[in-house]
């Protein structure tokens, strides 16, 4: 049994797993938290933007009267390191099936300055109460079974250095959006693949922020290359996920100007499309 298959095996439990602990954020004042940046959670050596996300969603959801994350957005001001930082949250309305906040994360830099990292505005409900009506012409991503996908322990880091967030997450990539790592793009933009933690914890609300962020970039396959930083990623969660690991598809349509958007849908081991999400990022062109 390989390394990742064995921490696979460990099934930690929800509220009782390294990305629990690694999210936690601690109330110092009403509406103020703070936190420990992990570095298990950075690519190169900024911090990813998935796990920032889940960790203002954590404070939110202590900060409102609801707990489940309906919408979020998040603009990426400056990036985030591991290490210490500062939650600040504001209720911004209170009713009686949603409630809306916004929440901010600072850091110190060299000059002892705080400086803003990341700012969100969302909005919070139950996903337990909402009707279990579905209309959709959506349909679950075509995946080849896991035991035929890649996964990071199958070839080297993507980037230099990239490797730490690797570890804590099971990844298992479609070949068919691996093209990238051969040498030889397809020029689709599009990635997909099997999503977990590698501790096996089960999904839920919180860590789908982080699947919607956690696949390598589109750019690779549009045959682009290094650091993809995120300027803008909005998150629609629409249903509790069911237990098991979820099938994350990515793609991108247009690149223009050095900025691409990305689409995401993250589907359940029920085949419901648990979250959706867009995102505007920057990427280095030549």
């Amino acid at each position: 049994m390989s390394e990742a298959a064995s921490v696979h095996a460990v099934r930690a439990r929800i509220g009782d797993s390294e990305f629990d602990r690694d999210t936690a954020v601690t109330r110092r004042a009403p509406g103020v938290y703070d936190i420990d940046l992990s570095a298990g959670w950075t690519i190169i050596s900024a911090v990813n933007g998935g796990y920032l996300l889940a960790v203002l969603g954590r404070a939110l959801a202590d900060a409102l009267p609801h707990a489940d994350p309906f919408t979020i957005s998040a603009h990426y001001l400056t990036a985030s390191q591991p290490g210490p930082a500062v939650v600040r949250t504001d209720v911004v309305r209170t009713g009686r099936t949603l409630s809306t906040g916004q929440a901010s994360l600072f850091q110190y830099d060299d000059q002892g300055c705080e400086v803003e990292r990341i700012r969100v505005l969302a909005s919070y409900g139950d996903l337990d109460g909402l009707p279990d009506d579905v209309r959709t012409t959506a349909r679950p991503p075509a995946i080849p079974p896991m035991d035929q996908c890649f996964g990071p322990e199958d070839g080297p880091a993507p980037v230099s250095g990239s490797s730490a967030i690797a570890d804590r997450l099971m990844l298992k990539l479609d070949p068919a959006t691996l093209g990238w790592a051969l040498g030889s793009p397809s020029g689709k933009g599009e990635m997909r693949s099997w999503f977990g933690l590698a501790d096996g914890r089960d999904p839920d609300p919180l860590s789908l922020l982080l699947a919607v962020d956690a696949l390598p970039p589109t750019a690779f396959e549009l045959g682009l290359s290094g650091w993809v930083p995120t300027v803008e990623l909005t998150v629609h969660v629409r249903c509790r996920p069911a237990p098991g690991p979820l099938r994350v598809s990515i793609t991108t349509r247009n690149l223009a100007g050095g900025f691409l958007e990305e689409d995401a849908e993250v589907w359940d081991s029920t085949d419901r499309l648990v979250a959706q999400s867009r995102q505007l990022a920057r990427v280095r062109l030549g």
